[in-house]
């Protein structure tokens, strides 16, 4: 299993919300640069980042800071927020990120969508599946659609994209644990998906639940933030 550490950005400082919430916001004293390399020295090579702001108005707002990760740590980024079309695909490409995390896009606009996979092929690609009682949620968690989870994870298969991060918005930034029933009901509907658990760690003990059930990775955020989880413990699990 992977374990992901998180980095929510916003105004340029690292944050954490509850439930998608920008009216429960945290800010935290390191600088994302600072904060991948603590990662970094753990033995963590894969980083979530998220752009909060690019999840509101559609646009990438984080370049030069993605570009500063990538030049002086080469960490592998996973990059999520704001991407709404091709040419923010093609910007990603060209700071290095690794995996891109299309959630609203795969939504809201499938032409271009498929346009995006059938240009830079599936693997590139992770699909936020954002839940709020089994229905997707979209733009930033700030829209729940009528899509239902199940519904959307076979659309996607279908074009070849076989990772999900799938995320109980109920539980996000809650430090209540993880919606394990979410995940394995959707295991067992999905045998060949990978999925990365995200939303609600609260500690060490959530991580290793999640070990057990053969997930494919876990992002965990506020945890460490909070110092709920030790990152030398967290490391001896997964990387």
């Amino acid at each position: 299993m992977i374990v992901i550490p998180a980095i929510d950005i916003y105004n340029d400082q690292i944050v954490r919300l509850k439930k998608g919430d920008f009216n429960q916001i945290t800010y935290y004293d390191k600088t994302p640069l600072e904060q991948v390399k603590l990662y970094k020295s753990f033995g963590f090579n894969r980083i979530h980042i998220v752009d909060l702001a690019g999840s509101k108005d559609g646009k990438i707002n984080i370049a030069d800071t993605l570009n500063s990760i990538k030049r002086e740590t080469g960490s592998m980024i996973e990059f999520g927020g704001g991407i709404r079309n091709i040419e923010s695909v093609n910007q990603l490409i060209d700071l290095g990120v690794d995996k891109i995390i299309i959630g609203s896009l795969s939504i809201k606009n499938k032409p271009e969508f498929e346009k995006i996979i059938s240009a830079h092929g599936s693997n590139k690609f992770i699909i936020a599946t954002d839940v709020m009682n089994n229905m997707v949620a979209v733009s930033g968690w700030m829209e729940t659609t009528a899509t239902p989870l199940e519904e959307h994870i076979k659309y996607c298969l279908s074009l070849g994209v076989d990772t999900y991060l799938c995320t109980d918005i109920s539980k996000d930034g809650m430090l209540s644990g993880l919606n394990f029933s979410l995940y394995e009901n959707t295991m067992a509907e999905f045998p060949s998906i990978n999925i990365i658990a995200s939303g609600g760690v609260k500690d060490i003990n959530d991580i290793k639940e999640t070990a057990k059930r053969n997930l494919y990775g876990v992002v965990i955020g506020k945890a460490i933030y909070e110092n709920k989880i030790n990152l030398k413990e967290l490391s001896e699990i997964g990387k």
